[in-house]
């Protein structure tokens, strides 16, 4: 380095500059991966903590993703039911379902039979058997399935005035109460992510600061020199992002790993309600995010205390 720190110290030519510039940034990017092989032991700890760090409120998150996919569809939970009175009969609910359907704040109604009932029993509660047992007339009314698309609440009142509605069901608040624990959940996850990730970051520059002290003759000649301060800082930087790098793809391996173990019991206990739930993993677009970011925060905690070391012992003409 300190022969680069002469090349640095004087004008680079015209022609040459940029080729000097990038044949320098790949230096210092395989130099900075060297020095995380050279002491192995004391990188993978500092890789281990950030890991951990970083897969906390990342697992938070994935587990606030899962869990707004096992409560439903948001649309479904705003679907409000309308079951008409017995002496309903087909016409009149198709008939009331189509204006409905003109109405401004309805998006749209489905209109299910009492035969589409049945055959919704018996599939999903499992109750062909019993409802073979019992036979006899269908004793379901007919349904309307109203998605609003303007107030909810509104909707469901104004369903609950026709003269042909028995019974509204509506779980708005159900899943208002839901959507209160989820943005709860988020703004947990928010917090957790900026407390850990500055503690991400304090090891990364901790890290360094060591790294930069047992270098600090080598640097304080390359300043005697007139290296400037990018040309110093610039294998701190690959060496911080190195790091980020390596946490953030063990962060994610840790995620991946936990997924695949909680998979197979999940899978067994969703079966046991009768429900096809299974988690959703680590996609590559959330991978890649997820690696760049850890790679960012490396780099700029390395930044942070490389910027301040040689702002501290620059040297002052006399």
């Amino acid at each position: 380095m300190s022969e680069r720190g002469n090349v640095a110290a004087r004008p680079a030519s015209r022609g040459g500059g940029v080729a000097t510039w990038v044949d320098h940034h790949l230096y210092s990017v395989v130099s900075a991966l060297g020095r995380v092989f050279r002491k192995p032991w004391a990188a993978l700890l500092t890789i281990a903590v950030m890991a951990l760090a970083l897969a906390l409120p990342l697992g938070l998150w994935l587990v606030l993703g899962n869990l707004e996919r096992l409560a439903g569809n948001v649309e479904r939970a705003r679907e409000i039911s309308v079951f008409l009175k017995q002496d309903v009969d087909a016409a009149r609910a198709a008939a009331l379902a189509d204006e409905l359907r003109a109405r401004g704040n309805i998006a749209s109604v489905e209109h299910r039979t009492p035969a589409q009932g049945i055959e919704s029993l018996r599939a999903e509660a499992g109750l062909g058997d019993i409802i073979d047992a019992i036979g006899g007339d269908n004793p379901l009314p007919h349904v309307l399935v109203v998605s609003p698309a303007g107030d909810e609440l509104r909707v469901a009142s104004s369903l609950a005035q026709l003269p042909e509605a028995q019974l509204v069901q509506h779980d708005a608040q159900w899943r208002q109460r839901l959507d209160t624990w989820l943005r709860f959940g988020g703004r947990v996850a928010w917090v957790l992510a900026a407390l850990l990730g500055l503690g991400a970051l304090l090891v990364v520059g901790n890290t360094v600061r060591l790294d930069i002290q047992s270098r600090r003759e080598e640097i304080g000649v390359l300043q005697l020199l007139g290296a400037t301060d990018g040309f110093i800082r610039r294998p701190f930087l690959y060496l911080g992002a190195w790091y980020g790098l390596a946490a953030g793809a063990l962060a994610t391996a840790l995620l991946a790993a936990v997924g695949i173990a909680l998979q197979e019991p999940l899978a067994a206990l969703a079966s046991s309600y009768g429900s096809q739930f299974a988690l959703a993993g680590i996609d590559l677009r959330w991978a890649l995010l997820v690696l760049g970011g850890a790679t960012l925060l490396g780099w700029f905690g390395a930044g942070l205390v490389t910027g301040h070391f040689l702002r501290q012992t620059r040297p002052t003409e006399t």
